[in-house]
Formats: structure tokens, sequence, C-alpha cells
């Protein structure tokens, strides 16, 4: 695999929003860089077999920001908020046998295998179940999903549009606002594709799903129920799995539901040890911070149609794994 120096266009100064979110809205092993980062000290991965270019994490942003702009005129638009991690490191070709240690900073290189980011529109608010919702939208691109060492191939991206609660800047993104498996050869194309999503994104549905997982509670029997059948559910044969309500949170992150049960001054307990499914949903939308870029929106996504599980299940009296004995 080669690597050619990025050379994309800048942002015209009239189109640059000096705030950005904030907030984590992933945690897990990342750090936050600008777009000036990605776009002036990172270079880009090619394809080795005919050294044609990758599209960037720079240009994938980009494009969604213009995007979101087109879409929203008028409206508050903060500059994205940008996690990267996996960084690949190199040097120049005249620092070839030099020590590490001894490196100058124009000698190195880097790239980052994994970048995700959220654009807030703090302008466009609802208010459900008493919590500030900010309409966003985000996208994730990991270059090991690709193979770059063949020839220029349609390239995977992620995109998402849905709401970040402020109360604790968890993501709550839902089925139809979200599509993780984009796969392109331009950047034209991604253009089109973000607008069909976004444009085909129900939010007063998701709004109304939103607020009907408050109408809903769990005794703190069957908070532990649950969390039991949580755990017992990746030790299922792969023939058991398939007949109940597919789950991705991990042992670590389900552990943390538990924890913040107890200790969320926001989403924990009620006295009597019940929560409301709203409520729930957050503590797993927390948890799910921890998910590397390349799973976190499809966990997140996961948490979303879990809870509209149980909703439902115990709306229409329903028997559900997760709940029965």
């Amino acid at each position: 695999m080669e690597l050619i120096a990025t050379n994309s266009q800048v942002i015209p100064t009239e189109q640059v929003i000096t705030q950005i979110s904030t907030g984590n809205f992933i945690e897990a092993n990342t750090e936050q860089v600008t777009l000036n980062h990605l776009q002036k000290e990172c270079i880009i991965p090619v394809f080795s077999k005919d050294n044609e270019s990758t599209i960037s994490h720079f240009q994938f942003i980009e494009k969604a920001f213009e995007v979101v702009q087109d879409l929203f005129p008028g409206e508050e638009i903060y500059k994205p908020n940008i996690r990267v991690s996996h960084i690949v490191k190199g040097r120049i070709p005249s620092a070839i046998g030099k020590p590490a240690k001894e490196l100058l900073e124009h000698e190195k290189t880097i790239y980052y295998e994994r970048c995700a980011f959220m654009i807030e529109v703090p302008s466009l608010k609802q208010n459900v179940n008493g919590n500030e919702l900010s309409l966003s939208i985000g996208g994730v691109r990991s270059l090991n999903e690709q193979n770059l060492y063949s020839k220029k191939a349609l390239e995977k991206f992620k995109i998402f549009i849905g709401f970040q609660n402020m109360v604790c800047t968890n993501l709550c993104i839902s089925t139809d606002g979200f599509s993780n498996d984009i796969r392109i050869g331009s950047i034209t194309e991604l253009a089109l594709q973000m607008e069909q999503l976004f444009a085909n994104y129900n939010q007063v549905k998701h709004l109304g799903m939103m607020e009907r997982m408050s109408r809903f509670e769990l005794t703190e029997r069957q908070f532990a129920h649950l969390i039991g059948k949580l755990r017992m559910y990746q030790y299922l044969d792969k023939t058991a799995q398939k007949t109940v309500f597919p789950l991705t949170l991990n042992d670590s992150q389900i552990n943390t539901v538990i924890k913040e049960y107890y200790t969320c001054p926001n989403f924990g307990r009620n006295t009597d040890g019940s929560i409301n499914l709203w409520n729930l949903y957050n503590l797993c939308t927390e948890a799910n911070k921890s998910s590397y870029i390349d799973s976190n929106f499809e966990r997140n996504v996961n948490a979303y149609e879990l809870i509209n599980n149980l909703v439902n299940s115990t709306q229409n009296k329903v028997p559900n794994w997760l709940l029965s004995n």
C-alpha cells in the first residue's frame, strides 16, 4: 500500500463556523482532531495495485458539512466534532534509517485508520421526556474494512441522521436514520447517498418512538431478569440466537448499564428500584460510548431497536425471551 499527500480544496472562509458541539459522542480509544488537521497534516492511503487515491476523511466530512448546509439553510450549524483512532505512522523517504527519536516533525507522516464525526444543528431542538435533543448528522470511515492492497474498488462509508441528547451527549439513532453499508466510487455519489438518507429520515416518527419509551417501565426484578438474559445471550448456540432478539452490547457495557442504574443522576433507577425504558435506553447508549468507531453506530441502533422491542412486547402483552421466565 502506498500513500499520497492530501490536496483537497479549502472550505471558503464565509462557510466556516467556529463553534463545535461539546461533549464526547464516542470515547473508546479515540482523540479529537480538527478538519484542518485532517486536510493539512495527514496523508491519504491509495489502492496499491493502481495507485488510485481513496476518498479521504477530510473529503468525506467536508462533503457531509456541505450537504447539511444545503439541506438546512438558515439554521445554526456547528463545525464537525471529529474523533479518530488507530493512527498509522510513517516517514518521508529522506528519513529512512533514521532513529525514531531523532525524527523531525516534517519527516513524520500519519493517517488514521478510523474516523467518526458528528455535526450538530443546535437551532433544531426538540424536548423528549424532559430532555433537550439536538438534531445531529454524522458518519464513519473505517479503512480496515477496505482492501487497499488491490485495485481501486467501491469504498465503504456509514452515515446517520438523528439526535443528540444534550443532557449526556448520547446519540439517538433510529433504524431509518442509519446506513452502515454505503459503497460508492466518488465523492459526488457519496453526497447523493447522504441526501437520500436525510430526505427519507422520518424525524416525527423517531421522536414519537422515543417519547413512547417513557410510558413503560421495568420493576427492579424485571430489570435484574433482563440483565441476566443479556449476559446469557452470547452463550446461546447459533440456532437459539436466531430465535430471539439480536444483541450487540458486550459484557463490559452491560456492567456499565448496571453501574449507571444505581449511580446515574439523570437516568438511574427510581427509589423503588423501577426504571422506565427511556432511562434504560440512555443507559445503553451511554455504555455504547466505549465501542470502537467501526461498531459504535451499529450498537447505538441496536440499543434503539432493543428498547422498542421491549416496549412493543410490554404494550401488546406479547411473550419476550428477554423478560420471560
